[in-house]
């Protein structure tokens, strides 16, 4: 088996293990994404993407179900064109737009991502980021983190995903992101643990449409129901954890070798 391939196994199993351990005012329907020729099962925007080193398989048509699935709408929110919006409630981001509309993303969000609470800003943005473990989650939990304390090598390994982008506030990492993951299920639920996540086709769209400095809005529980209704305020599920020995993380690791590895750590 190729590095590529044992990279791609690898994609497949560890962001599903180490993501439990992270982290519209027009009238007129929304503009809704199409089918891709050639692409059966997929949706436009979600076949396979080649990103430099790095082949990222298409995302099934399962987890592209409205509205899981990149979208242009139009938007009712307050914020200024140029503004990330964060619904945790509803599980969507918004990218305002300065024409009434905003491109509107499917996300996960975890424990971490929920307690995300006021505003903030880009302060870093990364491709393929690596991760480390914070000191809060190497004392609290250390037989699920110790084995990790060096940190996660950035590329298809990384619970991090194709993307980050750090949120700074008063110019101090807050050390929440908004990051990619191939944990495909998470899409449109909730998680034990977690930040703000999207498929890596999502945080790569998203990311070449932002600077540093881009202000992010969170929205309440009460804005998500007034703005997206009951019923998508409280979209998705809460997922359970799942927890893989840190033994076959560490050898799916040793076999993908420098495959499993990017820039940006």
């Amino acid at each position: 088996m190729d590095a590529q391939s044992l990279a791609g196994r690898v994609s497949r199993l560890l962001p599903v293990v180490l993501v439990t351990m992270l982290l519209a005012a027009c009238a007129g329907p929304p503009a809704e994404t199409t089918r891709a020729a050639g692409e059966v099962g997929t949706v436009k925007g979600y076949g396979v993407l080649q990103d430099g080193a790095y082949t990222l398989p298409a995302v099934p048509a399962k987890y592209l179900e409205k509205p899981n699935r990149r979208t242009i709408v139009y938007y009712t929110g307050p914020e200024a064109p140029g503004t990330i919006v964060v619904d945790p409630w509803a599980k969507f981001l918004y990218l305002v737009g300065d024409d009434g509309t905003a491109i509107r993303y499917p996300i996960a969000v975890g424990r971490e991502g929920r307690g995300f609470r006021r505003n903030a800003v880009i302060g870093d943005m990364r491709e393929w980021p690596g991760w480390t473990p914070t000191a809060n989650m190497l004392r609290s939990e250390p037989e699920v983190y110790g084995p990790f304390r060096g940190g996660i090598p950035g590329g298809l390994a990384s619970p991090l995903g194709a993307r980050a982008l750090y949120l700074y506030r008063g110019g101090a990492d807050t050390r929440y992101r908004i990051h990619g993951t191939n944990d495909l299920e998470a899409i449109g639920n909730a998680g034990t643990a977690g930040c703000i996540r999207l498929f890596n086709h999502d945080i790569i769209d998203l990311y070449g449409r932002v600077t540093r400095g881009t202000p992010v809005v969170v929205r309440s529980y009460e804005e998500s129901v007034r703005l997206e209704g009951e019923d998508f305020a409280n979209r998705g599920i809460e997922l359970p954890a799942r927890i893989v020995p840190p033994e076959d993380i560490a050898a799916a690791l040793a076999a993908a070798g420098p495959a499993g590895q990017g820039p940006g750590a």
